[in-house]
């Protein structure tokens, strides 16, 4: 398994330089073919008026976002320049989470912005990557504003024995298989021995699982001490991981959205890249 087709979402009003960077460093290791994708829409306020008025405000605005997507293919193709062995660009005045996600059919990992704390995202002019992951049926890896580069000293697995783990773990393989150091955990939320004996025992498969596939790999259940999210960023922080491995919502996107949740906290944090899958 490899990533033979890698696909790099640009952001209409946000920098683009690390996910481009990463995107080219990706082709570079895999030889991958890269898809640049952006998109846009008309926001909702041009279709409540009539008139001239309205007709005058659409042609403006579709004309904005027409010199943009020139202007994104221009910023990927030189960020590209002399590192994919094949280069494509995609782009449409469309809502942009749903064009990407149509799109991603032809990759095998999709590069994309992390979210913003706090701060809604114009569903008109940027993928949200909440919704990404949801929908995309791809790998998601999540590039924080300020990570220009992939750190695979050291990966970390956030296990949690469940299907978006388990598919987590799959599609990030081509990338364990480059690490240096490759570290796996389970956070248990009681102290209850059982359930750490337990969680003990699916680590040791998944280090199994992993040398099966020439992974070396280390494991472990760090004592419960609190909140998930925070306990999984003191251990890569610990073990200096550049990319941390996720299966994504293992409760409703809701529910995270409210309480908080490793998810969400994987999708805005900026210290290292995540790769999650669902």
């Amino acid at each position: 398994m490899t990533y033979s087709t890698v696909m790099v979402a640009l952001a209409f009003d946000q920098p683009n330089a690390c996910r481009l960077a990463i995107a080219a460093e990706l082709a570079e290791r895999f030889e991958s073919r890269l898809i640049g994708i952006a998109a846009s829409e008309l926001s909702p306020p041009v279709y409540y008026m009539s008139g001239s008025q309205a007709e005058r405000l659409m042609v403006e605005g579709l004309a904005t976002i027409k010199q943009r997507l020139g202007e994104l293919e221009v910023e990927f193709r030189q960020a590209m320049n002399g590192h994919a062995r094949e280069a494509e660009w995609r782009s449409a005045i469309e809502q942009p989470s749903r064009y990407l996600v149509q799109q991603a059919r032809a990759a095998d990992l999709v590069v994309c912005g992390a979210g913003t704390p706090g701060i809604l995202t114009d569903p008109f002019a940027l993928a949200d990557p909440a919704d990404l992951v949801m929908e995309i049926g791809r790998p998601l890896l999540v590039v924080p504003p300020n990570v220009c580069r992939i750190d695979l000293s050291s990966v970390l697995v956030a296990w949690k024995d469940n299907p978006e783990a388990r598919r987590a773990i799959v599609d990030a393989l081509p990338l364990l298989r480059q690490a240096t150091r490759v570290t796996v955990i389970e956070i248990v939320e009681s102290e209850e021995d059982d359930g750490r004996a337990t969680a003990l025992a699916g680590v040791h498969d998944v280090v199994d699982w992993l040398s099966r596939h020439h992974i070396r790999a280390t494991g472990e259940v760090p004592e419960p001490v609190g909140d998930v999210s925070r306990q999984i960023t003191d251990v890569a922080r610990r073990v200096g991981a550049g990319i941390v491995v996720a299966g994504a919502y293992g409760r409703s996107r809701f529910r995270e959205w409210i309480l908080g949740g490793v998810t969400q906290h994987l999708l805005e944090q900026t210290s290292r890249c995540a790769l999650l899958a669902r």
